[in-house]
């Protein structure tokens, strides 16, 4: 379980960044573009527009979209878009990309490729936006406690 919390501490520097998890709680009430919003009772359903062909209504620790905030609201029985919440949308999204056994195992490189289509900001991620270096994610990885295993790095 460790390794997995740490898989989620690293999801939120990634999308999020260090400097507005310390200003912010932890990353559950940051918008997309680096506002903050104040309640947890829904998503915050507010679009940004982030440049002219980009607008987006990510949100939280996760920077989760709107409709797909939706969708596990209803499939895992959610009442709000509380921390809790968050977190059991970002572990079915893992869940989905079968990327938890290779974070239970400690292949964090693994992982990461296979969870890249549902997080904009992980490398190979292809979605036109900033991606960042896996170097960076994995030190995040370890700095937050997680175990790496022996492996060979996706390219």
């Amino acid at each position: 379980m460790s390794n997995l919390r740490a898989f989620l501490d690293m999801i939120a520097v990634s999308e999020i960044g260090k400097k507005l998890l310390r200003d912010s709680d932890n990353g559950y009430n940051v918008l997309v573009g680096g506002t903050l919003f104040h309640e947890y009772a829904d998503h915050p359903r507010t679009v940004v527009r982030l440049r002219p062909d980009l607008s987006s209504s990510a949100a939280g620790r996760y920077q989760i979209l709107m409709r797909i905030f939706d969708y596990y609201k209803v499939q895992l029985g959610l009442k709000d878009f509380s921390p809790a919440s968050q977190d059991k949308i970002a572990i079915q999204l893992i869940r989905e990309c079968r990327a938890l056994d290779d974070i239970a195992a400690g292949r964090f490189d693994d992982a990461v490729h296979k969870c890249r289509s549902r997080w904009a900001s992980l490398p190979g991620a292809n979605y036109q936006q900033h991606e960042n270096d896996i170097q960076d994610l994995r030190t995040a990885y370890v700095t937050a406690g997680g175990q790496l295993a022996q492996e060979t790095p996706h390219v």
